[in-house]
């Protein structure tokens, strides 16, 4: 990380998304357990993981047809086909196949996924093949050494890296441990994020009847949906008043308990805003910024803070009041920095798809903007509305970014539409 800014009442030095992804690095990282296969999905392993052995661990066939020499059939056509000898036939499972070995000439009867007989070394398909009379087959295509076979070797070798770090477990990837065998796996404890809302005005969602001036907490059950997809294990902090000592007692009880934390609302300059302040006084490194060139979005704020005594510092994200934009910062800055936290520093690529753009998209210079759309017919149509209006996110199928350079988008545009799943 660069070094921290001094806290203030105005605007810092805005930084990019670009920058604030790739500069602001917090080093704490969760310890490491140990899960059984069935409880990883999702997870980050906390070191790669190797083969045992090889795997499969034997040759086998990949198709249903005769284990031949490869020679037997060279220069067979269906006008001119090769004869072989059936001497044998392979069943699936731990059975003895000495007594199946492929000479010259002969020809073993192969299940899909049978053990390769000794002397073969390929596997002709059925399609190819008919019983010229009992025992004997006719050959009409010719294979090649290691057709229609798997080498013992060819899914891994021993000690070879079957799963990365750095990443979260997939079912495909769950399926390769437990084909090697492997059935718990270190893995990276999911993150503790605690989530905070501020505001005087702010009240719990289940508040039946709202006064003048209130407004339900619409933003925390939400960024708690995206903690959990994220891998982090989100923890309700909730409502603060619009009083500094009030926050700054909150926040300090949750550095003791959390990886990472979240509060939205109360980082706007303002005369009421004392979240930068506050989260000032928390311990160094501090403040990286206080401000961010994106529309929705501007006044958010990362900081790293003094975590427990010998530990890496706690990242803080402040961000907007309005729901819309914390919730579209979130995704954009949060989310990775969630993942970070649990040691997945190559995360999933979100689900996307190409659009024509319906209409023209005005954008300023010098911001990143993020424009909610709704796709149909593979055409992108914008919609618009404030920042506080949550419906327009709701009605979205996706978002497209306009870079900070472009001064917006033509209609008929091939956009790139980041879809929410």
């Amino acid at each position: 990380m660069t070094k921290a800014e001094p806290a203030g009442r105005e605007f810092f030095t805005t930084r990019t998304v670009q920058q604030a992804r790739d500069g602001f690095r917090p080093r704490r990282r969760t310890p490491v357990e140990t899960v059984p296969l069935d409880r990883a999905l999702r997870r980050v392993p906390a070191a790669p993981v190797t083969a045992p052995h090889p795997l499969p661990g034997f040759a086998r066939s990949t198709v249903d047809g005769y284990a031949v020499r490869a020679a037997d059939t060279y220069g067979v056509s269906e006008g001119l086909p090769g004869y072989l000898t059936v001497t044998g036939t392979v069943a699936m499972g731990p059975i003895a196949i000495e007594t199946a070995t492929v000479k010259p000439g002969t020809a073993v009867s192969m299940p899909t996924g049978g053990v390769l007989p000794a002397g073969a070394d390929a596997v002709v398909m059925i399609e190819y093949t008919a019983e010229a009379m009992p025992g004997t087959i006719e050959v009409v295509r010719p294979v090649a050494p290691g057709e229609g076979v798997v080498r013992a070797d060819e899914d891994a070798r021993a000690g070879q890296q079957v799963i990365p770090n750095a990443r979260a477990l997939r079912p495909q990837d769950l399926a390769m441990l437990a084909a090697a065998g492997v059935t718990s796996v270190q893995v990276h404890a999911r993150p503790v994020v605690t989530i905070f809302s501020t505001g005087d005005e702010i009240v719990p969602p289940e508040t039946q009847t709202l006064r003048p001036g209130e407004v339900r907490d619409a933003t925390a059950v939400a960024l708690a949906a995206l903690v959990a997809d994220a891998g982090g294990a989100p923890v309700h902090g909730g409502i603060v008043p619009d009083d500094p000592a009030a926050l700054e007692k909150a926040l300090r009880e949750a550095l003791a308990a959390s990886d990472v934390i979240v509060i939205s609302a109360g980082s706007s300059v303002g005369a009421r805003d004392e979240t930068a302040t506050v989260v000032a006084r928390l311990g160094p490194p501090g403040i990286w910024c206080h401000g961010l060139a994106i529309k929705p979005g501007k006044p958010t704020l990362l900081a790293e803070c003094s975590g427990r005594p010998g530990e890496p510092g706690i990242p803080v994200i402040g961000l907007p009041g309005n729901p819309r934009s914390a919730l579209v910062v979130f995704r954009l800055i949060g989310m990775d920095l969630i993942r970070l936290v649990g040691g997945c520093t190559a995360p999933p690529p979100e689900p996307s798809v190409q659009a024509t753009l319906a209409r023209d998209l005005p954008s300023a210079t010098g911001r990143l903007d993020v424009v909610q759309v709704t796709v149909n017919g593979g055409a992108a149509t914008p919609v618009f509305g404030p920042s506080a209006l949550l419906s327009v996110l709701t009605a979205a199928d996706g978002y497209i970014v306009i870079p900070e350079e472009a001064t917006g988008f033509d209609a008929g545009t091939e956009v790139d539409v980041t879809l929410y799943r």
